[in-house]
């Protein structure tokens, strides 16, 4: 049987969309809050962190470039590891991601409450209100617009990206005279920092990073899949690494040296250092003023749109309960999953920890590419049939390389995150068992049941006009990757 899968949906997002909602749903609360708590620990030599965490990051954005072009629909890893490696893999890869992002989605709301606090005290306005409420007033919010449309969630996207670059880089030119080069030097981590703490503060600091291949999980929705999806995927690392490590500099040079340690437990470690280094008024209420509605609604909409998008597939596939699949007869977009994350999120809001939310979605994000990973190879062997506008290069060899080393880092965890990890699954199995056997089912249209047919790719015209636009990107991300180096090599060799 040849069918086009989630034909309801409405591919109205190009590559601009694609980068800024992967990119989005990553710069945001690691960067902000434990990403940056890794700064404490390991001071200047905190690009080596986040350079492994690139190298970890850009290979398997390559493997997720192959898989999302040859399946570009509602889903992403779930179809590759229930195609790949069998079902229950792509329910329990699926299931990790959306509590993944759940906790993402919690963890900047209440990031957005605690920078948006600091906002309002530096305009001589303090707020004594409850994080958790403004966190939640924030999530209505964007379950509003996820529900209302996914053109109103790219526009809203596009929206906050720019919106926190124009902040962030106004606030650079601001903070740059406070930025002391002799912090750089001598290029070391702090002294009770082992190789222990490193891999700590690398996996927080590749938080930062997880998410890389959100657009996948949005295939159905992106036009020219084939093309954009993969270009997206190669995009994605670079910027992610230039925003961390630019950010990662000035919090370095404007933190006094014998303060840096303070970092390892701040809630909100930007506003914190520039309390340190007596920085207040306009750069303080420009800072928190990009990050609250800049970088952390840029984080907060693709966190509610993507899961929602799996939680969709699954139902679809028979392995959820069906009204997962409905869509809004007037907006096309999964309503029912959508309502049900802002539920969840808003529960989860109410422990009001972000340290405990990160520990849950970096065991969900490690086991989940893990499978997603296994799923590469999979696919290779079991559907060698699929249309692949682009192959990974060594895909068995780097496969397995990343999940060694994805496996390294769960090894690092705190215990709590994990057995919630565990727990999550546990719950999830059940319910792929009780429903995917209760016969319920029966009707359920499955990827390994059909023959896939591909969208249309584009004729020459509007390749040409893709074309140039990658071609504007990869020179604008290019450079921005070379100049950030650079202020990393200056003040080492020649501060």
């Amino acid at each position: 049987m040849s069918v086009e899968l989630d034909k309801g949906m409405v591919r109205a997002l190009g590559l601009r969309e694609a980068v800024t909602i992967t990119a989005g749903t990553v710069i945001g609360v690691g960067l902000f809050t434990v990403g940056s708590n890794a700064v404490g620990w390991l001071g200047p030599t905190i690009i080596l962190a986040t350079l492994l965490a690139f190298i970890l990051s850009l290979y398997p954005s390559l493997l997720y470039a192959e898989m999302g072009g040859a399946l570009p629909f509602a889903g992403g890893t779930y179809n590759y590891a229930a195609l790949g490696l069998g079902k229950v893999w792509g329910f329990l890869a699926a299931w990790n991601f959306v509590i993944s992002l759940i906790a993402v989605a919690t963890g900047e709301a209440l990031a957005f409450s605690n920078y948006f606090k600091w906002m309002m005290e530096g305009l001589g306005f303090p707020i004594n209100l409850d994080e958790r409420v403004i966190a939640a007033l924030v999530l209505v919010v964007f379950i509003y617009i996820n529900w209302r449309g996914i053109e109103g969630v790219g526009r809203w996207q596009n929206a906050f990206m720019f919106f926190f670059w124009g902040c962030a880089l106004a606030w650079f030119l601001v903070m740059l005279k406070d930025v002391k080069i002799s912090n750089f030097k001598p290029f070391v981590p702090l002294p009770d920092t082992g190789w222990k703490e490193f891999i700590l503060a690398t996996s927080l600091v590749w938080w930062c990073f997880a998410g890389y291949e959100t657009a996948v999980a949005m295939g159905s929705e992106i036009r020219y899949p084939q093309v954009n999806i993969p270009r997206a995927m190669f995009l994605s690392p670079f910027v992610v690494f230039c925003v961390n490590a630019i950010f990662q500099w000035f919090l370095v040079g404007i933190t006094p040296a014998d303060s840096l340690s303070s970092l390892r437990e701040a809630a909100a470690p930007y506003a914190e250092a520039m309390k340190l280094a007596g920085i207040a008024g306009f750069p303080l209420v420009l800072l928190c003023l990009g990050i609250a509605f800049g970088g952390d609604m840029s984080t907060i909409n693709p966190s509610i749109a993507a899961p929602a998008r799996y939680l969709y597939r699954m139902s679809a596939d028979g392995v959820m309960p069906a009204w997962f699949a409905r869509l809004h007869p007037r907006f096309r977009t999964p309503h029912v999953a959508v309502a049900f994350l802002g539920v969840i999120m808003l529960l989860l809001i109410s422990t009001g920890s972000i340290i405990y939310v990160a520990t849950i979605s970096l065991f969900a994000d490690l086991f989940y590419y893990i499978i997603g990973f296994a799923a590469a190879i999979g696919l290779r062997y079991r559907r060698p049939d699929l249309e692949r506008p682009y192959k990974a290069p060594w895909l068995v060899g780097g496969s397995v390389i990343c999940i060694l080393a994805y496996i390294v880092m769960m090894t690092q965890l705190p215990a709590e995150g994990v057995w919630t990890g565990i727990i999550w699954c546990a719950v999830g199995l059940a319910i792929y068992l009780v429903w995917s056997y209760s016969g319920k089912a029966k009707d359920a249209v499955s990827l390994d049941k059909v023959v896939i047919k591909l969208p249309p790719m584009p004729d020459e015209k509007e390749r040409s006009a893709l074309d140039r636009e990658f071609r504007r990107w990869k020179i604008g991300v290019g450079i921005t990757f070379l100049a950030v180096i650079l202020l990393y090599l200056v003040p080492v060799f020649f501060g």
